[in-house]
């Protein structure tokens, strides 16, 4: 049922590999990232909760008599399921009864509560994360430059073809991985991220549990997690720079609810702390790195259009840097790897860390200009050197990723760089 316009995604193998594998799947992420037209080219048939036709009739349909929404071609994609959550359990009972695989697609830019959800359906239903889309999928990426060859230290010296300015970089950030963006003008392209963050708080935040909040103070939050992007700020950060704004209140527990609340939406993507070895003696940082969903929202939160960002090029570089996880992330996952950050007490730092499934790793410095490229490349050598003198396992690669480079090479002392528009998994 593929739509006219739909451009191909990189979780498109997946999904297919998982429906061969589990009677269900269920595709979870932001909403407008593109899971139901994802959905919709491996389904043949569909049931959409969401649908206003007849009122919200679907909805209404669905909790009268799920057996009749589950009837219909496979694979059946339901979308937007957690709208009537005890769609869950109809599937997974379901599945059982069919003893068959691939039966339905559920997508869901929401996680319900667990109540009234019996099972959680292991060995029935599988997950996937999806994301906005990455610069390969919306074309601004050649693809020239595969990560999954370079994690395995291989790369011929090319010249960037696209060579990427600065504006045309920030509008690449203000403009997001939004599937329904890639074509508005640049004077636009950040109101889809606004509008995106008003939705939330307006509507999906309640939606999600009929419990009213403080949209308010819910809204600095946000602020705040867009000021610390990428990041490993804590709760107290969080909280001091709530409490700086008219003199707020708000308590640990009450930002640890609107978090989790944050996550529930799909709205936080943090980066998980990565360490070497088990047996290294360097001590590690145990903390997330702080990531929204996709770099246009914190453009948004934050108020900054694209001339914005270039007079501001320090939060340029954060932002640059959480497009590049963005799409590093969803690269890694399509060929089986996981992607981290590394942090240890004296602040030495990789920005991002790829672990491959034969658990060896790649350590990534990510800068915006080429000019910092040599001290990006001594950071990484030093690091990985401390690393393995400790007694960790050291990085089998090590490179730099570029905003504004014009090739893709390998340096004298081994660290490669490679440009972010350069890349594909």
């Amino acid at each position: 049922m593929r739509r006219q316009g739909y451009k191909t995604r990189l979780i498109d193998q997946r999904i297919e590999d998982f429906l061969t594998a589990m009677g269900a799947v269920v595709i979870e992420g932001p909403k407008w990232c593109g899971k139901t037209w994802t959905s919709a080219s491996h389904c043949r048939s569909e049931f959409l909760l969401g649908s206003a036709e007849g009122n919200f009739e679907n909805k209404r349909l669905a909790e009268l008599s799920p057996e009749i929404v589950l009837a219909g071609k496979t694979p059946r994609m339901l979308d937007e399921w957690q709208e009537v959550p005890a769609l869950w359990d109809a599937v997974r009972a379901e599945v059982d009864r069919r003893n068959a695989r691939g039966q339905f697609i559920l997508t869901g830019s929401a996680t319900p509560q667990r109540k009234g959800i019996l099972h959680s359906g292991a060995g029935r239903i599988g997950r996937i994360r999806m994301r906005p889309m990455t610069l390969y999928e919306s074309g601004a990426s050649s693809g020239t430059v595969s990560l999954s060859s370079l994690c395995d230290g291989n790369l011929e010296p090319v010249m960037n073809e696209r060579e990427m300015t600065l504006s045309g970089m920030a509008e690449l950030i203000v403009r997001g991985g939004w599937p329904g963006n890639q074509d508005t003008p640049s004077s636009a392209a950040g109101i889809i991220s606004r509008e995106y963050i008003k939705a939330l708080l307006e509507s999906d935040v309640y939606r999600i549990d009929e419990i009213k909040r403080d949209v308010h103070k819910m809204h600095l939050l946000l602020r705040s997690l867009a000021r610390n992007e990428s990041t490993t700020a804590s709760i107290s950060v969080l909280k001091n720079d709530i409490s700086g704004v008219d003199g707020e209140i708000i308590d640990n527990d009450t930002i640890n609810t609107y978090m989790d609340v944050f996550r529930r939406l799909f709205l936080l993507d943090d980066q998980q702390p990565f360490a070497p070895a088990a047996r290294s003696s360097i001590r590690i940082k145990q903390s997330e790195k702080r990531h929204l969903a996709d770099p246009s929202l914190a453009c948004a939160l934050l108020e900054l259009t694209q001339d914005g960002l270039i007079r501001d090029l320090e939060t340029f570089g954060f932002l640059f840097e959480a497009l590049c996880i963005r799409d590093l992330r969803v690269y890694a996952e399509s060929f089986g790897a996981n992607l981290y950050h590394y942090q240890d007490y004296k602040n030495n730092e990789f920005d991002a860390v790829i672990e491959l499934s034969d658990r060896r790793w790649c350590g990534f410095e990510i800068k915006l200009g080429a000019h910092q490229i040599e001290k990006a490349a001594e950071n990484l050598l030093r690091i990985n050197t401390a690393i393995g003198a400790a007694g960790g396992k050291t990085a089998s690669c090590l490179i730099v990723v570029c905003g504004l480079c014009n090739a893709a090479y390998r340096r004298p002392d081994g660290v490669y760089v490679v440009p972010i528009n350069m890349l594909k998994p």
